[in-house]
């Protein structure tokens, strides 16, 4: 057959689980016992290439079945497609999902639908990029800007951002392109780290991470705080001793506070010198987030990983609400919306430092930044991207960190490629891990209620 014939043929899907809140690895104020998880699918197409696109969002374990099912929804706007058609115009497939009057009736554009919507539409990204033989960021950044104004849905949005805005930030972003590609391309890109500052994790831990990621050049780490203030004190004290006072450190609340009890929490923590305040509220209290920021200054907010889609992004800055956006590479509607989120920021000059951790999120979000970098905001100050240190052997091409930067992927794609042995071990609740732990361990099946069903090939190249 020949490759411009080829079409989509199958839409794979795999409830992918890890049991990280054995370790305690990921805990916070709000989420105590994190299992990191996968939403996972892979497009298969009948191209003599082999190629398949991969994608998936990101759970915290129970629900990953429903994160599943959402994607399993959306099979018959993707299967059958023109492989040529998708990959050379992603934002087909966009506007097709977030055009479905039923399902957005879920929505619209937020929640299990919208991100499920994100990971077919990052899977349509990977196959595109794969294709052309570029990492994802290059292939962005070499696009035409008329090209990427096409891929944004500027619905709701020109009241702060017109077309014609986002292409002259675009063109803009042309100038010295090469020459930032070059510096990416030995230096990196700047990373911080949340690895010691889980909630769940010692003092004797937290002080031991973080005087080793000093050690590995992060010029930042994150601590989780906001469940005992008490207990905040006393880790900020620990860490702060370890890090010195040049190292960045800032503090994370994921959404555990009201206004007031932020505004006088981060104050009881200001003799440590947070960077920034993240998730302190509710992510979609636009005004509360802005009498934070009015109160606590000079600790700036920040806010993204739960926000919904683009036109809670604008608002936010419209309202002056947050100092650093932290965009998630999963929550939205993919790409295409995160292409507008990248806009709206630049726009508004705000940095974005982007929430990554998880499973794959470091992989895929990497890609968001460098292109932003390389061909939109042209720099890298006050913008980092967040590296946790969990998971990433399950991917063919993990990231790289060195001397606390992200090492810009060569390898073409989306980086979303999981292992086949790890998704053989890990898929939820039939494989071989699983299995064998509920062996180990007498009591109820961990299957139990499950509507799983056997899938017959993985769509991964062996």
């Amino acid at each position: 057959m020949s490759p411009d014939l080829a079409r989509i043929i199958a839409m794979d899907t795999f409830d992918v689980r890890f049991p990280t809140s054995r370790e305690l690895d990921g805990s916070d104020a709000m989420n105590p016992d994190p299992d990191y998880s996968a939403a996972y699918l892979v497009l298969r197409t009948d191209s003599p290439d082999e190629l398949a696109g991969h994608g998936f969002t990101f759970t915290i374990g129970r629900g990953n079945d429903v994160q599943v099912a959402a994607i399993e929804a959306l099979r018959s706007h993707v299967v059958g497609r023109s492989v040529d058609e998708l990959c050379a115009d992603p934002g087909l497939v966009s506007r097709s999902l977030v055009g479905d009057s039923q399902l957005r009736w879920l929505g619209p554009e937020k929640g299990v639908m919208h991100m499920a919507i994100g990971a077919v539409v990052n899977a349509v990204w990977d196959l595109a990029a794969k294709r052309q033989r570029k990492p994802l960021w290059k292939l962005l950044a070499d696009a035409d800007p008329e090209w990427l104004v096409s891929q944004v849905d500027f619905r709701y949005l020109t009241d702060a951002l017109t077309p014609a805005e986002a292409l002259d930030l675009l063109r803009r972003g042309k100038e010295g392109r090469e020459e930032r590609e070059d510096a990416l391309l030995r230096k990196g890109y700047p990373a911080y780290t949340t690895s010691p500052g889980w909630l769940g994790y010692s003092d004797e831990k937290l002080a031991r991470l973080a005087r080793e990621a000093v050690a590995a050049g992060f010029a930042q780490i994150k601590l989780k705080v906001g469940a005992d203030l008490d207990d905040d004190i006393r880790r900020c004290r620990v860490a702060r001793s370890v890090v010195g006072p040049h190292v960045r450190m800032a503090i994370d609340a994921n959404q555990r506070w009201n206004v007031d009890d932020a505004v006088a929490w981060v104050g009881a923590l200001a003799e440590f010198d947070p960077y920034w305040i993240e998730e302190p509220t509710s992510p979609d209290d636009i005004l509360g987030h802005a009498a934070i920021r009015d109160a606590v200054a000079p600790v700036k907010v920040a806010t993204g990983e739960h926000v919904q889609n683009r036109i809670v992004f604008k608002q936010l800055l419209q309202a002056g609400a947050i100092d650093v956006l932290q965009l998630d590479a999963a929550r939205v509607g993919g790409v295409n919306e995160n292409l507008g989120i990248l806009l709206l920021a630049a726009k508004f000059g705000v940095p974005v430092c982007p929430h990554a951790g998880g499973v794959g999120l470091c992989e895929l979000v990497q890609h968001l930044s460098m292109f932003d970098y390389v061909a939109l905001s042209r720099t890298t100050q006050d913008r980092v991207i967040e590296y946790v240190d969990h998971l990433h052997e399950h991917f063919t091409a993990p990231v790289v960190i060195r001397d606390g930067h992200y090492v810009a992927p060569t390898v073409p794609g989306f980086s979303a490629d999981m292992e086949r042995a790890s998704l053989t071990a890990y898929t939820y609740p039939d494989g071989a891990f699983w299995v064998a732990d509920r062996a180990a361990v007498p009591g109820p099946s961990a299957a139990e209620g499950s509507d799983d069903t056997p899938r017959d090939s993985l769509g991964v190249r062996a």
